[in-house]
């Protein structure tokens, strides 16, 4: 704990820039219209296509729910920080999306939320409540 005319926590924390690529086996008939090499880019929470390339809402909601565990940091171990691959939703399709880990973004807590920050060992409710009350 700090004391009186100590310097506030720092508000900051980071998480990866990442890159999904689309992976297509030679040979195999890809049925969610993506090519070899299609990709998006996703920093912070804004997502990034190339200019005139299209991605299947199928193919993204394969992803999508793994993305912001993905720029986080997470255990050597966990299968989070070692598997990249996802199958392409439709069982058919022989695509796979592998997301790679980028580069490190810094965001400042007061600019992505109006919340206040919670000295450890507090509720966040009642820093809700006084959101709230103000």
């Amino acid at each position: 704990m700090g004391s009186l005319g100590s310097s506030p926590p720092a508000d900051t924390f980071q998480l990866y820039d990442l890159r999904v690529e689309v992976i297509c086996p030679p040979g195999e008939r890809i049925l969610c219209g993506a090519k070899e090499g299609d990709h998006f880019v996703l920093e912070g929470e804004m997502l990034h296509l190339p200019p005139g390339q299209a991605f299947s809402i199928y193919s993204l909601s394969g992803v999508l729910p793994l993305l912001a565990a993905k720029q986080r940091v997470t255990h050597p171990n966990d299968w989070m920080s070692t598997d990249a691959e996802v199958a392409c939703p439709d069982p058919n399709c022989k695509s796979r999306l592998k997301i790679l880990r980028t580069g490190v973004r810094t965001f400042s807590h007061a600019e992505v939320t109006v919340l206040p920050l919670v000295p450890q060992g507090h509720d966040q409710s009642s820093a809700e409540s006084a959101l709230a009350t103000a």
